[in-house]
C-alpha cells in the first residue's frame, strides 16, 4: 500500500485512455441494438482513435488496463483477456458476434486469433452473458468487430495505412485498410504485417526464490536471461477480403480470411523436461536470440468463412433477421528442437447465429435466437494429452425488455445442449444441458443519476480439455506432459456442470463532459472448475488438475473522467480508475492467478491538431497467489505519449509517439502462468505514422 500514497496524488490528474464515454456507442453484441446506457450489463467498449491508440499486439494486452479486465500473457506473442479474473474457456473471445474458434481456451500458450489493428471496435461484456452467447460465455465477451462484410452502402473509396514501430521488441506493424463501393454492392480489403524479436525487460527473466533451495544449500544455479527473454520473437500475416450486396430490404454478404502466426515460447516456460533439449544457455547467439534450436515455436494458421444476411420485415410481426454462418480451419503446430512437431492441434468448426428481433407487443420489446456449432478438436503426436474430440453445441434464447418514463427492465432465458465425444478408451460421449436466466432493472433517478441492477444464474458445461485431459493416463508413468507450459495437466470425465449466481449493482453519473460509474459484483459459483496446482511433481514436473469447488468471487470497479475546461487553445481532462477482484475456494483458498488490486488514471491536453497525454497505472503485490503458486510484486508503470494531426483535405496523417513503462520497473503479471520466468516488457518506445482517406 505504500506505493498507493504517492498515486493517490498523481491520481487526481489521470485518465485511463481506453474509456470513451458511454451513451454513443451502438451495441453490435446485443439483438436489441442497444446504446450503452439502455442496458444493464456491464459494458466496455473501445472505439475510434481511443481503440486506435490503446491497440497493441494481443487482444490481452490492449484492453488489460481497463477497469475489471487483464492480461494473461504467455510471452509476447499471446496475451489472453481476463474478465474479473475468469479466463480461458469462461471467457468468449467473438468475431463479428461468432467464436474465434481458436485453441485459446484450451491453453494458456496459445494466443486468440483475432487482431485489435484491424477491429472498428471491441464490445466487453463483463460479467456473464451467458443469455446471448452460451455457456463459455459465464465470465464475460469479448467481441471483436470490423468491417470485413460491408453492412452499409459506400459510394466511392475510402481507406487508411499505419505503420509502427515498438523497441521493447524490435517490433514493426504494419496495416493497410480499404473499404469501397458502387450502388448495391460494397467490399472490404485488408492486410496486416507483424515482425519482432526477443522482449527486452529489466534485469533476469527468471526470478529464484528462497524457499525452493535445497535443504542442505546445495542449489543448482538458475538459468536465465539477463535484459531480454530467449525464444519470444516472433511474425504474423492476415489478409481478408469480404464483399456484400445491399437490397431494399437488407443485404447479403461473404468474407474470407488468412491468420498465419508464428511466435516463440519463453525458454523458462518448458525448463530442462523434455528429451530433446539441453542446456538453454548454449544456444543463445545474441541478445536477439537468432538461435531458437532449442526453443518451443507455435506455428499457428487459419482459415475463417463468413456468410451474412440481414432482412428488415422478414415475417408479420417481426422487425428484422440477421443470420451468419461461419466456418473455420485452424491449425497449429507446437515445433521442439530442430524444427520437430511435438503435437498438432487443429479445431474445425461450423458455426451459426439467428436472430429475430420481434415487433412491440404490449410495451416489450425483445429478440429470439438460435445458436449452433459443431466441430472437431484434435491434438495429435507423441505429446497429444487431449483425444480428438466431436462437439456439438446448440443453444436457444429469449431477450426481452419493457419501459416505462424512468425505468427499463429486461429478462432473458436460455437453453443450451452441450455434447461432446472422445475418442478415449476411458470415458465416453457426454451431454450437458444448462439453462441460463437473467433479471434486470435501470432506474433513470434524474437527467444526471441511473442506478443499474442485474441478476442472473448461468450454468456452463465443462469443456474438452477440462474433461479429457490425460484421460487416458491410468498412472504417472502414462501421464503426458503438455511441453508449452511444462506442466502435466489431468481433466476428468466426471465433472459436472457449474452453476454461477451473480449480482451487478452499478450507479452511474454523468453531467455534460464529466462520467462516473461505480460497479459492485458477486458471483457464486456452485461446482467451479479450476487448474489447482496439487503440489506433486513427475519427473520434476508440476502436477496440475482439474477440480471442482464452490467459489465466490466479488469485487469493485470505479471509472471517472472529467472535462477540466480550455487551456491554452485546448481542453484538458482527466480521470480515475480502479478495481479490485477477490475470488475465495469453499476450502477457504485463494483462486489461483487473479489480478491484483489496481488504480491508475491519465491527464490529456488536446486541441484539433495536437494531443499529449500521460497515464500511470499502479498494482499492488498479489499476496494471494493460491495454492502452490508464487506471489507477485507490486508496480506503478508511467507512460507518455503524443499524437499530431495534419489534414490535407479530406484525408488526414497522424504522427504518433508513445512511451510505456517509463521507470523500467520489473513487472509479473499474477494472471500469468510464466510470471516467473517472463516478466512484462521495460522501458518501450513506439513511434508510428497512420493515413486515412
Amino acid at each position: 500500500m505504500k506505493r498507493f500514497m504517492p498515486l493517490a496524488l498523481a491520481v487526481a490528474s489521470a485518465n485511463l485512455a481506453a474509456q470513451p464515454l458511454p451513451i454513443e456507442h451502438v451495441l453490435v453484441s446485443a439483438p436489441l441494438q442497444k446504446q450503452e446506457a439502455e442496458t444493464a450489463l456491464p459494458v466496455t467498449v473501445l472505439s475510434g482513435d481511443d481503440l486506435r491508440r490503446n491497440a497493441r499486439a494481443t487482444i490481452g494486452d490492449t484492453l488489460g488496463d481497463i477497469p475489471g479486465l487483464a492480461n494473461a500473457s504467455f510471452g509476447p506473442g499471446v496475451g489472453q483477456p481476463v474478465i474479473r479474473g475468469q479466463q480461458g474457456p469462461r471467457v468468449t473471445v467473438l468475431q463479428n458476434g461468432t467464436s474465434s474458434a481458436d485453441a485459446s481456451a484450451v491453453s494458456a500458450d496459445h494466443a486468440v486469433s483475432v487482431e485489435a489493428l484491424l477491429a472498428d471496435s471491441i464490445e466487453v461484456l463483463r460479467g456473464p452473458a451467458t443469455m446471448l452467447y452460451g455457456a463459455g460465455a459465464i465470465g464475460g465477451v469479448v467481441n471483436v468487430t470490423d468491417n470485413r462484410i460491408p453492412r452499409q452502402r459506400i459510394d466511392g473509396v475510402e481507406g487508411g495505412a499505419e505503420m509502427r514501430h515498438d523497441s521493447a521488441s524490435d517490433m514493426d506493424n504494419g496495416v493497410v485498410r480499404l473499404d469501397g463501393g458502387s450502388g448495391n454492392f460494397a467490399f472490404h480489403i485488408d492486410a496486416m504485417y507483424r515482425d519482432w524479436n526477443n522482449l527486452n525487460i529489466p534485469g533476469l527473466a527468471a526470478r529464484e526464490h528462497e524457499d525452493h533451495d535445497d535443504d542442505d544449500g546445495d542449489h543448482e544455479e538458475l538459468e536465465t536471461t539477463d535484459g531480454f527473454i530467449d525464444n519470444t520473437g516472433g511474425r504474423t500475416r492476415a489478409l481478408t477480403l469480404g464483399s456484400s450486396y445491399h437490397f431494399d430490404r437488407g443485404l447479403v454478404g461473404f468474407a474470407v480470411s488468412r491468420l498465419e502466426n508464428e511466435y516463440g515460447i519463453p525458454a523458462g516456460a518448458h525448463g530442462d523436461h523434455d528429451e530433446h533439449e539441453d542446456d538453454h544457455g548454449d544456444e543463445h547467439e545474441d541478445e536477439h536470440g537468432d538461435d531458437h534450436e532449442d526453443g518451443i515455436r507455435l506455428d499457428v494458421e487459419q482459415t475463417r468463412y463468413d456468410l451474412m444476411f440481414e432482412l428488415l420485415e422478414p415475417l408479420p410481426g417481426f422487425e428484422s433477421l440477421r443470420s451468419t454462418v461461419t466456418y473455420t480451419d485452424y491449425e497449429h503446430a507446437e515445433i521442439e528442437g530442430a524444427g520437430e512437431i511435438g503435437t498438432l492441434y487443429s479445431n474445425e468448426t461450423w458455426e451459426t447465429r439467428v436472430e429475430l428481433v420481434h415487433a412491440e407487443v404490449a410495451g416489450f420489446r425483445g429478440a429470439l435466437g438460435l445458436q449452433g456449432r459443431a466441430g472437431e478438436f484434435s491434438a495429435l503426436g507423441e505429446e497429444a494429452f487431449i483425444p480428438v474430440t466431436d462437439s456439438r453445441d446448440l443453444g436457444l434464447f429469449l431477450i426481452e425488455d419493457w419501459r416505462t418514463d424512468n425505468w427499463i427492465f429486461e429478462a432473458g432465458l436460455r437453453l443450451d445442449r452441450d455434447e461432446r465425444d472422445p475418442d478415449a478408451a476411458n470415458s465416453g460421449k457426454q451431454d450437458f444441458t444448462s439453462v441460463s436466466v437473467s433479471g434486470s432493472a435501470i432506474w433513470n433517478a434524474s437527467d444526471d443519476w441511473q442506478l443499474r441492477l442485474y441478476l442472473a444464474r448461468s450454468e456452463r458445461a465443462p469443456s474438452i480439455e477440462e474433461l479429457f485431459s490425460n484421460v487416458d493416463g491410468l498412472g504417472p508413468e502414462d501421464w503426458i506432459e503438455h511441453a508449452a507450459t511444462a506442466a502435466i495437466e489431468l481433466g476428468d470425465p466426471e465433472l459436472d456442470t457449474e452453476v454461477s449466481r451473480n449480482l451487478d449493482l452499478s450507479l452511474h453519473w454523468h453531467n455534460g463532459n464529466k462520467d462516473l460509474e461505480v460497479t459492485f459484483y458477486y458471483n457464486d459459483f456452485a461446482d467451479y472448475i479450476t487448474l489447482m496446482n496439487t503440489g506433486l511433481e513427475v519427473d520434476g514436473l508440476p502436477v496440475l488438475a482439474y477440480v471442482q469447488e464452490d467459489t465466490k468471487f466479488y469485487g469493485v470497479e470505479v471509472n471517472g473522467q472529467f472535462g477540466l475546461g480550455s487551456f491554452a487553445g485546448g481542453e484538458l481532462q482527466l480521470g480515475v480508475f480502479g478495481d479490485v477482484t477477490r475470488g475465495t475456494l469453499d476450502n477457504g483458498d485463494t483462486v489461483p492467478r487473479l489480478p491484483p488490486r489496481r488504480i491508475g488514471g491519465r491527464l490529456s491536453w488536446g486541441s484539433d491538431a495536437l494531443e499529449l497525454w500521460t497515464r500511470v497505472v499502479a498494482a499492488a503485490s498479489q499476496d494471494r497467489p493460491g495454492a502452490n503458486e508464487e506471489p507477485t510484486d507490486s508496480y506503478t508503470r508511467w507512460d507518455l505519449g503524443a499524437d499530431y494531426r495534419l489534414p490535407f483535405g479530406d484525408s488526414e496523417l497522424t504522427l504518433f509517439l508513445a512511451a510505456r513503462n517509463l521507470a523500467d520497473e520489473e513487472i509479473r503479471l499474477s494472471t500469468s502462468f510464466l510470471r516467473d520466468v517472463a516478466p512484462e516488457a521495460g522501458r518501450s518506445f513506439e513511434a508510428g505514422l497512420r493515413y486515412r482517406f
